[in-house]
């Protein structure tokens, strides 16, 4: 069935101001103003009150971390000691807080347009093991597109790192299931709806052993590799003393420094270093809210990509945001960059970071863009709240006025959120089961 997406108020596509037409999972024609398509239709949908842009995408995620949403003890809390605060409550979380958190980040993140999410599982205690299959389970029930990040923690306080022994695995249990579930879920293809990548979680939690079988892993598999790195001072300073040198040369001495990795946040890194990651290609998902509440540092987003490397944009984690809103994300990264960057930095910049540069990143080309043979994921947006009233340019107006929730979303040609609702999905009965999961949670560890 062909659809025609009809003379929307505004789209992030060059002639297509009669809309696009699409096929499935794919955009098959773009329509110019005042003109109609060339293929014959089978229905219209008239987005004459939308503002339609590619579906955004989404780098760097903790879903289950929305069951920690400001944790008073953590509050106020610089990275180091925030994880130590949380570890303990992490240790505690069982399969269903799991599936719970896994599905009220999904369906946050698809109501503020997203269509490609990322997520950083890398806790896995007893009874836990199952952690990414869930999440699969829970992502093709909703229909969102996913890179989903085997992480992984064998350096525990011990061994000199910094979680607790509760949520370590061994190497041998970490690599093992990285291959059963890039055999049992990775698919490689256009247009693929899930995908795994392997992610060691960071430098001070992980062993070298991890770093390298992982980077071998990858290589075999052809999957992406991700992890943190460069996020604070004090990352620098535990690789100088545990390792003697920094956390970029360290990523290179394990085999990482390739175009198969991207890295979350990647703030402190030097001029020297950023030509370095240019040079491989190596991606950076920049984490605005995030670093700002922990007060980590700045990401120099437009050195990197001039440097040649490729940026997109992740929401990170519910308790170092505290929300999954990817639009939300466009705004502050678009006001962070502009701050330290000037004009050059504009809503277009900021949007496309959350599209073609996340695609990129993800070596994703079919998706991010509204092209013909494009996957057909898209966000439509109205301006129909008090925010936007007065507003001169659609497109800019979603960025800067702070648009935060989609009333149409589509992925793979299938509209999954339809009038600013999820079918099928209860939001209530989620929201209140997901509060009580976390009052739970919680209250296990203030005994």
């Amino acid at each position: 069935m062909k659809l025609w997406i009809k003379n929307p108020l505004s789209i992030l596509a060059e002639n297509a101001g009669g809309g696009i037409v699409v096929e499935g999972t794919t955009i098959i024609e773009l329509v110019p103003s005042g003109a109609n398509p060339s293929l014959t239709y089978d229905s219209v949908f008239d987005a004459s009150s939308h503002v339609v842009i590619p579906g955004l995408i989404n780098l760097h995620h903790h879903f289950y971390q929305t069951l920690t949403r400001v944790f008073p003890a953590a509050l106020n809390k610089d990275l180091f000691p925030w994880l130590k605060t949380l570890y303990p409550i992490w240790a505690k979380l069982n399969p269903e807080a799991l599936r719970l958190g896994t599905r009220l980040a999904l369906a946050e993140l698809l109501l503020s347009g997203c269509t490609t999410t990322s997520d950083h599982h890398y806790i896995f205690p007893p009874g836990l093991e199952k952690a990414i299959d869930w999440q699969v389970e829970e992502a093709q029930l909703l229909g969102i597109r996913v890179v989903l990040c085997r992480g992984s923690m064998d350096r525990s306080q011990k061994d000199g790192g910094l979680p607790p022994d509760s949520v370590v695995q061994t190497s041998d249990e970490i690599l093992e299931d990285s291959e059963r579930l890039i055999n049992k879920y990775h698919n490689s293809n256009e247009g693929a709806m899930t995908q795994i990548a392997l992610a060691p979680c960071s430098p001070f939690s992980v062993s070298e052993e991890v770093m390298h079988e992982s980077s071998k892993l990858s290589k075999k598999h052809s999957v992406l590799l991700h992890t943190h790195l460069a996020e604070t001072e004090d990352e620098n300073s535990f690789c100088l003393e545990k390792m003697g040198c920094r956390p970029l040369d360290y990523l290179e001495q394990v085999g990482w420094l390739t175009e198969q990795t991207w890295l979350a946040h990647g703030i402190h890194f030097s001029d020297t270093e950023i030509q370095r990651l240019g040079a491989s290609k190596t991606g950076i998902a920049h984490c605005p809210s995030s670093n700002m509440l922990l007060s980590s540092g700045v990401c120099r987003v437009t050195q990197l990509e001039k440097s040649g490397v490729p940026v997109g944009i992740g929401v990170d984690g519910s308790a170092s945001n505290d929300n999954s809103n990817i639009m939300k994300e466009v705004r502050q990264a678009f006001l962070l960059q502009r701050l330290h960057n000037g004009s050059q930095v504009t809503h277009l910049t900021a949007l496309s970071w959350a599209t073609e540069g996340g695609a990129n990143v993800l070596r994703r080309p079919e998706i991010g863009r509204i092209k013909p043979g494009m996957q057909s994921d898209l966000a439509l947006f109205k301006l129909d709240e008090l925010r936007f009233s007065g507003y001169g340019d659609p497109l800019a107006a979603l960025v800067i006025c702070g648009a935060e929730r989609a009333d149409y979303v589509m992925v793979a040609g299938k509209w999954l959120v339809i009038d600013g609702q999820i079918p099928g999905l209860n939001l209530n009965e989620l929201k209140n089961q997901h509060h009580k999961a976390a009052t739970d949670l919680q209250a296990i560890y203030l005994k």
